[in-house]
């Protein structure tokens, strides 16, 4: 079924989209664009819907691995590949605009760039973003995977990675799949002792950020750097 067997011409969302720009659709009618069919007897704009529905919203729909897309009736792989690709280029819009940008010109860019990294994921996971001496993005590196609430941060491997990757300083996040942002005391610890251990070998650390769904926490900016 289609969107042009039930809904009028102006109300079609290619159509607004023309008129009107992306601004004027919904979530759900911009989601139909991109899957740009939907199965027997349900149309794109139904099946977007009920995605949305199902996920509990775009951010966890597009978090979703494989396995749970499969499940979902009207998604064979063409459209999966669909939804899997656009976070995929909107971390990498992100990351383009880091690599060359001064991060400490862009600090809510790079909140979002973490955000989009590590607030979906259901276990906590740490990574660094290591930065040349114009502070722009070299890259970042998954440096620890653990639990729903813990994951092993050791100094030594983040000084490690940031020599092979000639970093200037360093961007540590990791998530807190609780929803919880506020730093514990284990982080504020490891924060000190990451300070100092990158210091010994001439390499700076900018800031350490806690990312919890879409809200990121700078303990720079609460003054723990």
């Amino acid at each position: 079924m289609t969107l042009c067997d039930t809904l009028a011409p102006d109300q079609r969302p290619r159509e607004r989209m023309l008129r009107h720009g992306a601004c004027a659709l919904t979530t759900a009618e911009l989601l139909a664009l991109m899957l740009g069919t939907g199965t027997k007897g349900q149309h794109a704009l139904a099946l977007a819907q009920n995605l949305l529905d199902h996920f509990g919203g775009v951010r966890p729909l597009l978090a979703a691995g494989i396995d749970d897309l499969r499940g979902i009736h009207g998604l064979g792989d063409a459209k999966i590949c669909q939804l899997i690709a656009i976070l995929a280029l909107a971390r990498r819009a992100l990351e383009e605009e880091l690599r060359r940008e001064c991060t400490l010109r862009v600090p809510e860019q790079v909140k979002a760039y973490c955000a989009a990294l590590l607030g979906h994921e259901p276990i906590e996971y740490c990574i660094a973003l290591f930065l040349d001496n114009q502070y722009r993005l070299i890259r970042s590196e998954e440096i620890s995977r653990g639990t729903l609430t813990h994951t092993s941060i050791y100094p030594r491997e983040v000084v490690k990675a940031g020599l092979a990757n000639h970093a200037a300083s360093i961007i540590l996040a990791h998530n807190h799949p609780s929803g919880l942002a506020e730093p514990s005391a284990a982080d504020l610890h490891l924060t000190r002792q990451l300070k100092h251990s990158l210091a010994v070998v001439d390499i700076a650390l900018i800031d350490h950020l806690i990312v919890a769904a879409n809200k990121v926490v700078s303990l720079a900016e609460l003054g723990h750097i």
